[in-house]
């Protein structure tokens, strides 16, 4: 069997890994071993970043949804309670939208929520 050299598939191999080590910082865009350790590490963050990313989301969520209530006299936890005791199923995410985009809106799911705690 002849001896088959691998240099057209390690240097293909190569310049993939060092495409996507583009905008890193120093050796570990210009040299192989260094941007490979560079790549995994990156691929790693990016990966579990991606999930972490719907946690924020979530909390940006609640902080807006917090200052709009607190601003009608209600802080987040009771306004919550409210909307869940009043039967009104809306995500976090409308929610937050609507205390920015709809304000009269919101003020409107406020007053039911106020109602169901107090009565």
């Amino acid at each position: 069997m002849p001896r088959v050299k691998g240099g057209v598939t390690a240097h293909h191999r190569h310049k993939k890994v060092l495409a996507l080590t583009k905008g890193h910082r120093a050796t570990r865009h210009s040299l192989y071993r260094r941007a490979h350790e560079s790549m995994l590490h990156a691929l790693s963050y990016a990966y579990f970043h991606r999930r972490e990313r719907k946690g924020d989301m979530r909390r940006l969520w609640i902080a807006r949804v917090n200052a709009a209530s607190r601003a009608q006299g209600l802080n987040y936890g009771q306004f919550i309670d409210g909307l869940k005791k009043s039967g009104i199923e809306i995500n976090r995410k409308m929610l937050a939208d609507m205390a920015i985009r709809e304000p009269d809106a919101f003020t409107n799911l406020v007053t039911i929520a106020r109602g169901k705690i107090q009565g």
